[in-house]
């Protein structure tokens, strides 16, 4: 236990705070030739998830640290949140300088650091003895045991190595609806449902990609990773193969760097030869951003219940955020993310079937396709320079045209627009005295929501789509917005008026109040009327004063299996 001490105009007053347990993450050995940044970072986020790291540092350290790229070593630190910790961080050694450099840094600052954190014992040279870090619990990866990979299809910690994707996803038809279970009749799993599709005959099936997204996230600001898709791609076309036109494919990178890279090297133009078009660089499918489906591949899915799937190289896949139809939905390094798109399905075991028939009716492997990474290595140091960064962080500041635009106001604080949908000013503190009104009693609360173990924060406030016939798509459409403009919850965190009714509005969410039917409604106890969750909450406080989420007099319940 920590004790601080802080002092006011009145009095000292003492905080304490527990200091978080830290768990030491060994690293040794060499990844193998063909494995990725982000194939290491989900074995990670599975290994620390069943450790148990929530609320507890993680500190990587080892041998094997030598071999992680600084962008290697940030998509795993980025994965935080995923495996629970509060924070996942590494050690400041000379590939850390060397990649202050590579960004542009001046010679001068990073000599400085260098030295301030070697007089203060906090840099790492490998070259000198070394001490065992004494930590609350160890782990340890040898980093020659990491295989290719992908996780989901409904939570990032879900991992399943390629070779066993087949029989995994078979299995998940089969199990009974859960994490990693739909519950699919044996006589419906293999059912394929054919389409027109403007004139092209179409099919569908459980497990088909429908989207394909190379997303913003720290994925997508790893050259490594963004090389090797571009080579995928490149070999992918020279060899005859084709993305599906009903699948959507999208190109959002973490940096505006990445396009620089990326045209150097001549890699871009075959990206979006195969449909990998740059979007833009801001949050996209990992938020739920990826846009409607074509609307006949919408119905194709809707009218025959299936199991459609996204492939994304984000960092969250929980249910509902990716898209209301994609049921499935698997988190994959960028060029994976290709590779699922050409072969249009995650129905598949990529060490026996093709991906698909190129030129001369040749059946294309992975192996035909996939870069060595030497390959890899040799294009990011001739393509990725000092200068890109250098042009890109000095030009960040100047923005766009429209950004440009903008009306900034001179006044000291924020002045609050009434007529504003994504920020309004929330009532929470009005009214407030500095004299608390101390506890009051709970009475006549009825069960709002019960939950089984796992309710993620995308089920409690969901980031994604807000859907047509909600609560909060009601209230904006009685606010004169669109349905077209609706955008996302993930937009609109400014506006309690529509996170409120967000909360628990999740497509996917199974409350048992509902006897396991998914979806953000629940039952009013007194009346048994099934209700969104939002509506149900006010009914339960009708002749209250409704203050926060207006569900506090409504009480939600978990069952926690320990």
């Amino acid at each position: 236990m920590l004790y601080i001490f802080t002092s006011s105009i009145f009095c000292p007053q003492p905080m304490s705070m527990v200091l978080p347990g830290v768990v030491g993450f060994k690293l040794h050995g060499t990844l193998r030739d063909g494995v990725t940044a982000t194939d290491l970072v989900l074995t990670v986020t599975q290994m620390l998830r069943k450790h148990g790291v929530v609320g507890k540092f993680v500190e990587f350290y080892g041998r094997g640290m030598e071999e992680l790229a600084l962008a290697d070593r940030a998509t795993i630190a980025n994965m935080a949140p995923e495996y629970g910790a509060t924070v996942g961080f590494f050690p400041v050694d000379h590939i850390t300088l060397e990649y202050l450099k590579m960004t542009g840094r001046e010679d001068e600052t990073v000599s400085t650091i260098e030295a301030y954190l070697r007089a203060n014992k906090m840099f790492v040279d490998y070259n000198e003895p070394k001490i065992e870090p004494t930590y609350s619990s160890y782990i340890e990866l040898d980093l020659g045991d990491v295989e290719p990979c992908i996780s989901g299809p409904k939570r990032p910690h879900d991992r399943v190595t390629l070779k066993d994707m087949k029989a995994d996803w078979h299995a998940c038809l089969e199990n009974k609806i859960g994490f990693k279970g739909y519950g699919i009749p044996k006589d419906l799993q293999n059912r394929v449902v054919k389409f027109d599709f403007h004139g092209q005959t179409a099919e569908l099936k459980h497990g088909t990609v429908v989207i394909a997204a190379i997303t913003s996230c720290t994925n997508t600001s790893n050259p490594t990773v963004m090389i090797a898709s571009g080579l995928v791609a490149k070999k992918a076309y020279e060899l005859g193969l084709e993305v599906k036109p009903w699948i959507k494919t999208s190109l959002a990178p973490g940096s505006g760097v990445v396009t620089k890279y990326l045209l150097r090297s001549g890699l871009l133009k075959y990206l979006s030869d195969l449909g990998f078009n740059l979007v833009g660089y801001g949050c996209t499918t990992c938020i739920g951003n990826s846009g409607d489906l074509d609307q006949i591949v919408a119905d194709a899915i809707t009218e025959n219940d299936i199991i459609a799937a996204a492939v994304l190289s984000g960092n969250r896949n929980f249910e509902g955020r990716i898209h209301p139809l994609t049921q499935a939905n698997y988190l994959a390094s960028p060029p994976l993310v290709v590779v699922y798109a050409l072969a249009g399905t995650v129905d598949i075991n990529f060490e026996e079937e093709p991906i698909g028939t190129g030129k001369g009716n040749r059946p294309i492997f992975l192996r035909d396709i996939w870069p060595s990474s030497k390959k890899v290595s040799e294009i990011v140091h001739s393509n990725v320079l000092v200068d890109m960064f250098k042009s890109t962080y000095e030009a960040i500041t100047k923005g766009n045209p429209m950004w440009n635009q903008l009306v900034v106001p001179t006044a000291d604080v924020y002045s609050w627009d009434p007529n504003s949908t994504y920020i309004r000013e929330p009532p929470f503190f009005k009214g407030m005295s500095m004299d608390p009104p101390g506890p009051h009693s709970i009475k006549d609360a009825y069960c709002l929501l019960c939950f089984g173990d796992c309710v993620t924060t995308d089920h409690i406030s969901p980031a994604g789509s807000i859907h047509k016939d909600s609560p909060a798509a009601k209230y904006l459409v009685d606010h004169s917005v669109k349905p077209g403009d609706f955008n996302s919850y993930g937009s609109r965190r400014g506006n309690y008026e529509v996170m409120m009714r967000g909360t628990f509005g999740n497509i996917r969410i199974v409350n048992k109040l509902l006897d396991g039917e998914p979806g953000p409604k629940t039952i009013h106890v007194p009346t048994r009327e099934k209700l969104y969750v939002y509506d149900a909450a006010m009914v339960l406080n009708m002749g209250l004063e409704v203050r926060g989420t207006g569900m506090q007099n409504a009480l939600c319940c978990w069952e926690l299996r320990l």
